[in-house]
């Protein structure tokens, strides 16, 4: 049995691209999840998706007939409002964003702020306007401090790829001048957030995720075990451009879902 396999206690599971392609069910997916449960396995669904709140997750998931709950997902909404939270408790803040967002930041505790906001969070925004962007931009160059959920730039859709956080955030940062703080993957603020929750340590820990620059970055960068599932982005095809742009390579790499639950719950 590979050795680093056996160190893991607890998975991170990608949702889109590695679980789902926008409402249809990654085959074998709802079996990798039904295993894990009933194996006693530890995991967290973790998702730079902003958009939706964590019961929405859910229950989204579950619709497809993947089970979840709520308290099992983590989303850069809720990572990045703790996030201002733990830096300014009470902290005013202008959300450019939708319902999961919102919702995120009013949960943490956070002030909604137009006027003289000491943050601005941005996620996905399917409404996003120049009104918004010049408010934004004002809203930074003034002082607060700009937050980013995520950095995807595109989104898959049911009309194919669609332009995401990172793809609104590129115009913000050359309307202000200002990068900003990056919650989600591969950044390392996600990561914690899902493994502070487990209540293990990193390397007791892996990523299981489709796209080599966000979810495996994100495990190497985290000290994290990885495993890359070709179920997504990433296929047997663009593999080789993908380690070469990332400069990391996946402790394991799995063609469908039926491996890695092979891997995982049949180890012993």
């Amino acid at each position: 049995m590979n050795t680093t396999l056996a160190s893991w206690k607890a998975y991170l599971i990608d949702l889109d691209g590695t679980l789902y392609q926008g409402s249809r069910m990654i085959p074998q997916a709802d079996r990798l999840i039904t295993e894990l449960q009933s194996s006693g396995i530890p995991y967290l669904f973790v998702t730079n998706n902003s958009s939706r709140t964590p019961a929405e997750v859910a229950a989204h998931l579950t619709g497809m007939g993947i089970p979840a709950k709520e308290e099992e997902v983590c989303t850069s909404a809720v990572a990045a409002a703790e996030y201002v939270a733990e830096l300014r408790p009470g902290a005013r803040v202008a959300p450019v964003g939708e319902a999961g967002l919102l919702d995120a930041l009013q949960g943490a505790g956070l002030i909604l702020d137009e006027e003289r906001p000491d943050f601005v969070v941005q996620g996905i925004d399917r409404t996003f306007t120049y009104d918004k962007l010049a408010k934004a931009a004002c809203w930074i160059i003034g002082g607060a401090r700009y937050v980013l959920t995520n950095p995807d730039l595109l989104l898959p859709s049911q009309e194919g790829l669609m332009p995401g956080a990172g793809t609104i955030s590129a115009a913000i940062r050359a309307a202000s001048g200002v990068e900003p703080i990056v919650i989600g993957k591969p950044s390392g603020i996600l990561m914690k957030h899902a493994i502070d929750r487990l209540g293990l340590r990193n390397e007791e820990v892996a990523v299981i995720g489709d796209n080599m620059l966000t979810d495996i970055t994100a495990g190497i960068n985290a000290g994290c075990g990885t495993i890359l599932t070709l179920t997504g982005v990433t296929t047997e095809a663009n593999l080789p451009d993908f380690i070469a742009s990332s400069g990391v390579h996946p402790d394991l790499t799995c063609r469908t879902l039926d491996e890695v639950r092979e891997l995982i719950v049949r180890r012993g």
